[in-house]
């Protein structure tokens, strides 16, 4: 880990310098080696900085092997040279959200970025963060507005394949939202962390240990 002087320095040496940006970076190039995934960014007109209401500034969208996109924020935690950041315990607010999305097109999952969107507001607004094992109640709409999708809410784990890292403005970890239905929602929302463990201890034992979201499940685990 740098010091701060030469945290300093660098940042006075390289304008465009991004050290939470390239940290989150590291992360997923270690898992998806050799590959440069599609990235959306929010319009700068549209970001919170410049009076916007996006809080997340870009969403990468890594094709997995395995046969979904791999969804991934940029702008839970701190991404750019920022002094008093430096050294501090948690980046931001901690982590970066990810999602898996069954889809072959990454076009087809701009309902997720939506859905990443709305939360990044709701945290930076609301002052209220996501930590694993929590629940995220859709209100029994389904997760895409234009479809006929059973799934309505979200269960957050911590991301299946990319672990926590330490970065020079703290840690940043990564949560992974699952969409589920709301018969399992209400399930889990009576007995709390015990049954949203339990969840998702069913769904990665019916074939789908990463936890992919695919709109088109129909069936419950409870």
């Amino acid at each position: 880990m740098m010091t701060k002087d030469e945290y300093v320095a660098r940042a006075a040496a390289e304008s465009d310098w991004a050290p939470g940006w390239l940290a989150i970076d590291a992360a997923f190039d270690a898992l998806y080696p050799g590959v440069t995934p599609p990235h959306k960014g929010a319009p700068f007109e549209a970001r919170a900085i410049f009076g916007g209401q996006e809080y997340i500034d870009g969403y990468s969208l890594f094709p997995s092997p395995n046969g979904y996109q791999h969804l991934l924020t940029y702008g839970m935690s701190t991404l750019y040279v920022d002094p008093e950041s430096y050294g501090g315990d948690f980046s931001g607010w901690g982590y970066e959200m990810t999602m898996k999305v069954r889809a072959d097109d990454p076009d087809d999952c701009i309902w997720a970025i939506n859905s990443l969107s709305n939360l990044g507001r709701y945290t930076y607004t609301a002052k209220a963060w996501f930590e694993p094992f929590q629940f995220i109640n859709g209100r029994n709409q389904p997760l895409r507005t234009d479809s006929n999708t059973q799934l309505t809410s979200y269960i957050t784990v911590p991301d299946t394949e990319v672990g926590g890292i330490d970065t020079v403005h703290g840690r940043v970890d990564f949560v992974q939202l699952v969409g589920i239905t709301q018969p399992e929602l209400d399930w889990v929302a009576e007995g709390g962390t015990e049954r949203a463990t339990e969840l998702v201890r069913r769904i990665a034992e019916d074939g789908n240990p990463h936890l992919v979201t695919d709109l088109a499940r129909s069936h419950s685990y409870i």
